[in-house]
């Protein structure tokens, strides 16, 4: 081990897989505080539908990086590496041990490569981005087509956050978003021990189907009701999912079974995004949480750290 290396336990996996409960069991045995890499947790307001981490759930563990924006800010992957970094060093300098828990892969990516993010004008990419808000997915995708012909190629044209994403940056940069920076060089300041965790796909689809029945019995509708007469209905954090479903049967235009299924097959989508974006772009090795118990999963991860750095911190 390089001892100027801060040593960083990293946690990630689809949605419901079981990360939140596994980060507080590790952080536990580690002396360790957790950096949440979730891109709507970041927002006030916003907790059912992203399965936000409850103050009992924490058990103690501090957490950062939860609640520190309101749903009308942006929010992006070069942000997040700007606030994760000097958190980290506090942690280690603090004699514990960081995590990093979450499903965002760019974010976490950011931190663990060298990227090259290029300055943003954070005021015009708000006034973009409530902009575009306003198109349908089908007319973004042919804006995208006509203004950055090479991104249209390689985003569905569902996929409207993306077309988003691609049609904001050829217009802030003039140049497409395929162009865009972004090294493969390791981050050196890290130490990293990375986490993956999975289980079978008709198990995780389950689970998943399950969670978005408790986000309805906890309220899902009254939290997208209150953060529409908060003013935040066209905000980009409303396209997530768990928020775009919901608002059709606010508005009375689907029932709410129908906003339901549209939630769990927009989660199971996005799960398998995970888990291929993982696979293709980081070296990880996966534990099938549906094969191991709690302590069973904790006892072989901490095998496989404490060789490594955990004892340099006991």
């Amino acid at each position: 081990m390089v001892m100027n290396k801060i040593p960083l336990i990293v946690i990630v996996g689809p949605t419901a897989v079981g990360k939140t409960a596994l980060s507080i069991e590790i952080a536990k045995r580690v002396n360790g505080e957790i950096i949440s890499g979730d891109a709507i947790q970041v927002y006030r307001g916003m907790d059912i539908g992203s399965a936000k981490i409850t103050s009992e759930e924490m058990e103690g563990i501090p957490h950062h990086l939860i609640d520190i924006l309101n749903p009308d800010e942006g929010y992006s992957a070069a942000q997040f590496k700007t606030h994760a970094e000097p958190i980290i060093e506090d942690i280690f300098n603090r004699g514990k041990t960081p995590m990093i828990v979450g499903g965002t892969g760019l974010y976490i990516q950011s931190l663990l490569y060298q990227y090259e993010f290029e300055d943003e004008d954070q005021q015009l990419k708000s006034k973009l981005q409530e902009k575009y808000n306003h198109y349908s997915t089908e007319v973004l995708y042919q804006l995208l087509q006509k203004t950055d012909p090479r991104a249209a190629e390689s985003i569905h044209q569902n996929n409207k956050q993306r077309v988003m994403r691609a049609l904001i940056y050829f217009e802030m940069h003039k140049k497409s978003i395929t162009l865009q920076k972004k090294s493969q060089t390791i981050n050196e300041k890290y130490d990293t021990f990375i986490i993956g965790l999975n289980m079978p796909r008709p198990k995780l689809y389950d689970r998943i189907n399950h969670r978005v029945l408790l986000m309805i019995d906890q309220g899902l509708v009254q939290e997208v009701s209150n953060l529409i007469d908060s003013g935040y209905r066209d905000k980009q954090s409303m396209t997530a999912i768990g928020y775009k479903e919901i608002i059709p049967y606010i508005d009375g235009e689907v029932s709410l079974n129908q906003a339901v299924e549209s939630l769990q097959q927009n989660s199971r989508n996005f799960a398998k995004r995970q888990l291929t974006w993982f696979n293709n772009q980081m070296s990880i090795e996966w534990l099938d949480s549906s094969d191991l118990s709690m302590q069973a999963m904790v006892n072989q991860i901490m095998t496989n750290i404490e060789g490594n750095y955990y004892d340099k911190f006991r």
